[in-house]
């Protein structure tokens, strides 16, 4: 069944609340030295990669300091003129750990048209790209120097996503937003791995349409300035900037099908713009808006689903590049959503939030290079579980691991259910990890270690003291002492210098002195170990034969 250009209208109500228990913001420096920093991107471990708009990649690492070499340097390749040219965005390849691919989207140096090209790390230096293995996917012809756009972001699906502005000027003088034939003001949606030089996903929502370009996912955007997937959900949420009066965000929820019409330049948010021969019912409005009472231009960031920030899990985040105030959007319960104003910082011109592999967030500052953390007011959460300590003797019985929150399962060698077995696990270190659901429907890991070692725990008492032979050297009778700290059955043995067992004996001991004699005539001249012993420990001595 064909679809039709314009979809359903959906609304949502948009509410904005002070609310008592809104977190408070704090921006906490993470590291300077950047210039113009655009993007924050991970590939999905520790480091963070940096985008500098005029065409370097830089890597982060966790202790705040900055590579030296540059991760990709493609300044050549990339427009140095306009305020809203150059390296633009960044996104890894679902499968980067064993192929090396990554995306990016720049203004091109010759006439600042749009590339969005596949580039391949070093497969010798991790920390290093090949500046030569541009292999360009998409060029799209920019007719002024703004709204370029430029993110790019790999869905849940796989696929790859790029927000495209309306091409410029102001407007939308070239009537690109409801234009179906043009890539500008769109949402587009390729997929890397198929066709040449890419392929379009046969559930593109236009998919076999002549009347419509195959890649676009959405339409209506005016210049998309950072979206993002939530990590968790697979919710898309878009920032798109306004022209004379309105900032918007937008939202789309997991599964949706593709085609909605976010309604630029008919609308501006939620405020008709330039309604002539549009559809008046046809378009899917914001969660939310901000008038330019309130700031200039807003800058998208992320659903928090980090551990540290527990007042801001399942929170939408995002900013104003003049004013520096950051809002949260969560959903109200009863279909709509909360925005709330959680702080106004001072206005570095904040462009680009970025997540790192854990789901922290962080916000870059244009104007001042400085990489800043996020985090509340509050006490940082730490989801965890408890009943584990740091080491265990292999003696040592179960323990019983608690979760938290409940509900979840553990693994690892020697659990059983909730209970963890040292002995069952063996010697070394263990790993036991806790998987759950959090009230989001976000499945997550909880890890800990543990050290079993090779040992007598330290609850029980020591049975032996004091060991004593004589005469020594001995020649035919080797008289022992030692004493025994409670009654048991033991053994007494005696090595030679090789590790060989020569004679072994079981001995019930009393409590207190305990004295015994053996022949020893038969031994070869030497010197041999004698080891007094029981599970609960041993004691040991020299002696020489002389015979």
């Amino acid at each position: 069944m064909r679809k039709n250009f314009l979809f359903v209208f959906v609304a949502f109500f948009i509410l904005e609340s002070a609310g008592a228990q809104n977190p408070t913001i704090v921006l906490t420096s993470f590291a300077t030295g950047f210039s113009s920093p655009v993007t924050i991107a991970h590939a999905d471990d520790s480091r963070l990669f940096v985008v500098q708009q005029r065409g370097l990649i830089r890597i982060l690492n966790t202790n705040g300091t900055i590579n030296s070499s540059p991760f990709l340097n493609i300044t050549s390749l990339v427009s140095q003129s306009g305020n809203e040219r150059g390296l633009l965005g960044l996104a890894f390849h679902p499968d980067y750990g064993n192929n090396g691919y990554f995306y990016v989207n720049y203004t091109r140096s010759s006439d600042g048209a749009t590339r969005v090209s596949r580039f391949t790390r070093d497969p010798a230096n991790a920390d290093l790209a090949l500046a030569n293995s541009e292999l360009n996917l998409l060029t799209i012809d920019q007719p002024y120097s703004n709204h370029n756009g430029g993110e790019i972001q790999f869905g849940p699906d796989g696929y790859l996503y790029i927000g495209m502005g309306d091409g410029g000027s102001a407007g939308d003088p070239d009537g690109n937003g409801q234009d179906p034939l043009v890539l500008l003001a769109k949402m587009l949606r390729i997929d890397v791995d198929n066709g040449n030089p890419y392929g379009i996903p046969a559930t593109n929502p236009f998919y076999g349409f002549s009347s419509v370009r195959n890649e676009i996912w959405a339409i209506g955007m005016r210049n998309p300035w950072r979206f993002s997937f939530d990590r968790c959900t697979g919710d898309l949420w878009i920032a798109d900037v306004g022209q004379d009066d309105w900032e918007e965000i937008d939202f789309e929820p997991a599964g949706d099908a593709g085609g909605r019409n976010y309604g630029w330049s008919c609308y501006e948010g939620t405020h008709a713009y330039n309604t002539s021969g549009c559809n008046p019912s046809g378009y899917t409005m914001p969660i939310f808006e901000f008038s330019h009472s309130e700031g200039c231009s807003v800058t998208g960031g992320y659903v928090y689903r980090g551990d540290q920030e527990g007042d801001l899990y399942g929170t939408y985040l995002f900013t104003d590049f003049c004013s520096g105030k950051i809002w949260g959007t969560k959903p109200n319960g009863s279909g709509g959503w909360t925005t709330t104003s959680l702080g106004t910082f001072l206005t570095n011109q904040y462009g680009t939030f970025g997540e790192d592999y854990l789901g922290e967030l962080y916000l870059a500052g244009r104007t001042n290079g400085i990489i800043y953390k996020l985090t509340t007011a509050s006490s940082a959460v730490t989801l965890t579980f408890t009943g584990l300590d740091t080491d265990y003797c292999n003696t040592d019985g179960a323990v019983t691991l608690i979760p938290a929150p409940a509900g979840g399962t553990f693994s690892g060698s020697g659990v059983t259910g909730n209970t963890f077995d040292p002995a069952a696990a063996g010697i070394g270190t263990q790993t036991i990890t806790y998987t759950y659901t959090d009230l989001s429907g976000c499945v997550k890991s909880v890890v800990q270690t543990t050290t079993v070692n090779s040992c007598t725990s330290i609850d029980e008492v020591p049975v032996f003291s004091r060991l004593n032979v004589y005469p020594n050297p001995a020649e035919e009778i080797l008289n022992i002492e030692y004493v025994a700290l409670k009654k048991t059955s033991c053994r007494m043995n005696i090595y030679n210098t090789t590790g060989q067992l020569v004679y072994t004996e079981i001995i019930d001991s009393d409590t207190g002195l305990q004295k015994e004699s053996i022949n020893i005539s038969g031994m070869n001249k030497g010197v041999y170990l004698l080891e007094i012993s029981s599970e609960q420990g041993n004691v040991v001595k020299s002696f020489v034969v002389v015979n």
